[in-house]
């Protein structure tokens, strides 16, 4: 069964004064994807998410982070959220193996804004079957895998980039994505 799959940070240090900072350190390691047709979608709410944006703006393609943060600078406040609805290239099975873009949500919380886990820095990766095996598609084992590696990897550079109390890599409904990437691999005979 599918699941939506996370990355949460928590900043040391973090401040309303510095999370424009701690987020652009975060999209400078992002690697935005390069296939993607529409650039990012820059989207900034006040309170929580039941208001509508205080502003959405859309970016070229290939648009510099600076830009980005520039424009959400005037409307950072502790009550707000900011972000990036982009994607970055996976690999995707529709009648055969593409990189393709695959969408993504990059988040970034002030201290005030209604959200859980009330965390600093967000990733949603959308459903995590992107990142795992799958019996019933032919290579899925060993290009799964280096979906896999880009999604360690991209925690990698972001643990490098900022100076973090803690990071939590976990799934809407709560299970352990580990036992799950355990589970599938198991399915394939320990491979």
């Amino acid at each position: 069964m599918s699941d939506r799959l996370y990355f949460s940070c928590w900043v040391q240090g973090f401040s309303d004064s510095n999370m424009l900072r701690h987020f652009g350190k975060m999209l400078d390691v992002f690697p935005f994807s390069k296939l993607a047709k529409q650039g990012p979608v820059l989207r900034v709410y006040a309170v929580d998410y039941a208001e509508p944006p205080v502003l959405e703006r859309p970016f070229d393609v290939g648009a510099p982070v600076a830009d980005m943060i520039a424009a959400a600078r005037d409307f950072a406040q502790p009550d707000c959220c900011i972000e990036i609805d982009t994607a970055w290239d996976l690999w995707q099975h529709d009648d055969d193996w593409k990189l393709r873009p695959s969408p993504v949500l990059l988040s970034c919380f002030g201290f005030a804004f209604e959200h859980d886990p009330d965390d600093h820095l967000r990733i949603d990766f959308g459903l995590d079957t992107k990142f795992l095996p799958s019996e019933e598609i032919e290579g899925s084992l060993r290009i799964q895998q280096s979906n896999l590696r880009s999604l360690l990897h991209l925690v990698s550079e972001i643990e490098n980039a900022l100076p973090l109390e803690r990071r939590l890599l976990w799934s809407e409904s709560g299970a352990n994505f580990a036992a799950v990437i355990e589970e599938a691999l198991e399915r394939f005979g320990g491979s």
